[in-house]
């Protein structure tokens, strides 16, 4: 069994959690994830099984994206509602002033990684270290937030819910914990839905019953999407019986002799004589060759 099986992640679940419940409905070992989600998230959480395991640190597509409820008026250690209040406000906040600030909150910014997070310091994991109540220096990391939009605010309890998407490495209870900061009153998340995860969206996703239940009847792979969907974004190449044959066997390609190659193109899918995907190929222009990224077959 190969491929991909989308899972919408229940709330109070670690994303290894859903990865070891899987394991047990599958009766498979070979399982990976594609993007941490916080136990207190829920939604869009690509598990790649088999040999699309070696997927996941190739994916051309990493974008993510989340629809995050927040309220206004509070800090707390996690920067989430979860965590213990560290100092309140009164402060009154106009849907005004927050959508003013978003704009500043967009694009390629830097972001200071929460201490409530998997992120190593001197090697060792930044969640450890605050639950034995140390602190540490963390160095701002550049992320991308391409689009955030304030989606519904009340401005009566302070409470309102955003709609992110960014690229990969992104914190979103530190983006609102940013945005409270900037409004001079704190801020935290109180629930956090993915919405979307490397082109996969919650349409693709399945509970972790209806996994149980399809395996009880012997349909799981009925649920499981091919792994060639990870790439639907890069160019295909399909090549002929020979250098099908040639590529499998670890041999590199002559561009010139490789029908529809775009030269400014440098990642390709790469498709059998028999129409079957094989793997990722990179083109190297400068010696005129297409070589093996990753085969999955």
């Amino acid at each position: 069994m190969n491929g991909i099986i989308c899972i919408n992640k229940p709330e109070g679940f670690t994303s290894f959690d859903v990865i070891a419940k899987l394991r047990g409905i599958m009766k498979i070992r070979r399982l990976g994830h594609g993007g941490t989600l916080d136990p207190m998230a829920t939604g869009v959480l690509p598990v790649y099984v088999g040999t699309a395991t070696k997927a996941c640190d190739i994916m051309p597509d990493s974008s993510k994206s989340y629809r995050a409820s927040f309220e206004l008026g509070r800090v707390t250690d996690t920067q989430d509602i979860t965590g213990t209040v560290l100092s309140s406000s009164d402060m009154r906040v106009s849907r005004d002033s927050i959508e003013e600030l978003l704009p500043g909150f967009t694009g390629k910014i830097m972001q200071i990684p929460p201490m409530y997070s998997a992120v190593q310091v001197n090697g060792q994991r930044l969640y450890d270290l605050a639950r034995k109540g140390v602190e540490v220096e963390r160095q701002p990391r550049e992320i991308e937030v391409k689009s955030l939009t304030l989606a519904d605010y009340d401005g009566e309890s302070r409470r309102g819910v955003l709609e992110v998407s960014c690229g990969k490495g992104t914190y979103i209870r530190t983006l609102i914990h940013d945005i409270g900061e900037k409004l001079g009153c704190g801020g935290i998340m109180t629930e956090l839905e993915r919405t979307s995860s490397g082109g996969f969206t919650l349409t693709d996703c399945y509970t972790l019953a209806e996994v149980q239940a399809a395996a009880d009847e012997n349909r799981l792979e009925e649920l499981i999407l091919p792994i060639e969907r990870v790439f639907g974004s890069l160019p295909r190449l399909r090549l002929n019986e020979v250098q099908t044959r040639m590529y499998r066997n670890g041999v590199k390609l002559d561009l010139n002799r490789i029908n529809r190659i775009k030269q400014d193109k440098l990642r390709y899918s790469v498709y059998g004589c028999d129409g079957c995907f094989i793997g990722i190929a990179a083109a190297d222009t400068e010696r005129s060759e297409l070589r093996a990224v990753k085969n999955f077959i």
